[in-house]
């Protein structure tokens, strides 16, 4: 849609913008001429959207290579952009019903009240909360564990999301860097993840109508994961194992900035954060003969002393 609508087709959606009667020509329009309409207007918002609403966003994930530019979304990403301008898209044609000089400018205003309003719209259209918030009883079921109740209300967020996490069912990878994140300290391997999902999920269930209304029925709107390969089958390798590793490191590295993050915040120091984290993560995970070699380095104070340099350059400390 954003390489085929006709420059026609937006100088006439800025011409009935100008006269205030957008909304009404829209409300009017037969289906072939309102889908100039959207058109015309989506080819003014997507550019807007993105620079104001997506590349923000994908910032805030890390997604550095979806920050870039439309090509390089990833498919979810893609997914959550194309509804973006949509809701933006329809908000314009409900409620341009005024004369409006600046295209643009009147859009930028509207964009977090149209996608704010469509996001809780879908969300509660599915049974999910609209706005996920921790209530006092879940809370008390938790005993005030800050990092439980902060995946409770992740996962009432995540209940009411259309996108899958491939074939699981929870986002374990993006929770264990929000664990580490809100308590300090990596995870370990995926079990004390489990255990502390199937703690929440319990505690929900103390409230049946409740978990069915608000996590089940959402829950069940989602795609089916995609089912695994027969395990007679050989496995497929698209990339080479040295780029496995890569990404591998890539996550752990991510995570380790997050804990470290979260230590400096408590007024930990910074050689102690560093060294406390980057033992834990890579000297658990780290290649064959990799821990022997964060052992060395973390032993050594001038290598130390450059590794917390380059940690808090990221960090922009």
């Amino acid at each position: 849609m954003l390489d085929t609508t006709r420059p026609a087709d937006v100088a006439g959606v800025r011409r009935l913008a100008r006269d205030g009667l957008l909304a009404g020509s829209a409300a009017a329009a037969p289906p072939p001429a309102l889908a100039r309409l959207r058109g015309g207007v989506y080819s003014v918002a997507w550019p807007l959207v993105f620079t104001r609403i997506t590349k923000p966003q994908e910032h805030r994930r890390r997604h550095a290579d979806c920050a870039r530019g439309l090509e390089w979304l990833r498919p979810d990403c893609l997914d959550r952009f194309h509804d973006d301008v949509e809701a933006v898209v329809e908000h314009a044609l409900r409620r341009a019903t005024g004369p409006i000089e600046n295209l643009e400018g009147w859009l930028t205003t509207r964009l977090n009240p149209a996608t704010v309003d469509a996001h809780r719209r879908r969300r509660g259209e599915i049974g999910a909360l609209q706005r996920p918030r921790l209530p006092a009883w879940l809370a008390e079921e938790l005993g005030g564990d800050p990092w439980l109740c902060d995946l409770a209300v992740q996962i009432l967020v995540w209940v009411g999301v259309p996108a899958t996490a491939g074939a699981e069912l929870w986002p374990l990878d993006g929770w264990a860097a929000r664990r580490a994140e809100v308590t300090g300290e990596p995870v370990a391997g995926r079990d004390p993840l489990d255990d502390d999902v199937a703690r929440v999920l319990a505690a929900m269930r103390t409230r049946p109508k409740w978990y069915a209304e608000h996590v089940e029925r959402p829950l069940g709107h989602k795609q089916a994961p995609v089912a695994p390969m027969p395990a007679e089958l050989p496995a497929l390798e698209l990339v080479a194992s040295h780029e496995l590793a890569d990404a591998r490191l890539a996550s752990l590295a991510e995570q380790a900035l997050r804990a470290i993050e979260t230590r400096l915040d408590r007024g930990e120091a910074a050689v102690t954060a560093v060294s406390t984290v980057v033992r834990t993560v890579f000297g658990e995970h780290a290649p064959s003969g990799g821990d022997a070699w964060v052992a060395a380095a973390l032993a050594d104070r001038t290598r130390l002393d450059g590794i917390v340099a380059t940690v808090l350059t990221i960090l922009d400390r």
